[in-house]
């Protein structure tokens, strides 16, 4: 068998195993969880309205804010149960993909 120098070792299911790992590998985006609580933009666009206050309560599936995008009006729908922490944005901005529109808590 041959010996290599260059091993390190690779953590799997809290098991340690000695392997070559790849630059693309070592400099990758380190995972993180999806936050529901951050409503972000999935396209670009301008906010037409926002449908919400700060301080107010939201369910499932309410209406949040009005994104024009494309021509066409886009509903923002809450994913989760909560309360509106912050609005980051106002109607009038235009905005690009991945942009935190509000928070929940």
């Amino acid at each position: 068998m041959e010996k290599y120098d260059n091993l390190e070792v690779l953590n799997i299911n809290h098991s340690g195993f000695k392997t070559r790992l790849s630059v693309k590998f070592k400099t990758r985006k380190p995972f993180k969880p999806v936050d529901h609580g951050l409503v972000k933009s999935f396209i670009p666009g301008t906010v037409v309205e926002v449908l919400v206050k700060k301080g107010q309560s939201v369910s499932i599936g309410q209406e949040l804010l009005v994104l024009d995008a494309m021509k066409m009006k886009n509903r923002i729908l809450s994913i989760r149960s909560g309360t509106v922490k912050e609005i980051s944005v106002k109607a009038g901005e235009r905005i690009p993909k991945g942009t935190v529109l509000m928070i929940l808590e």
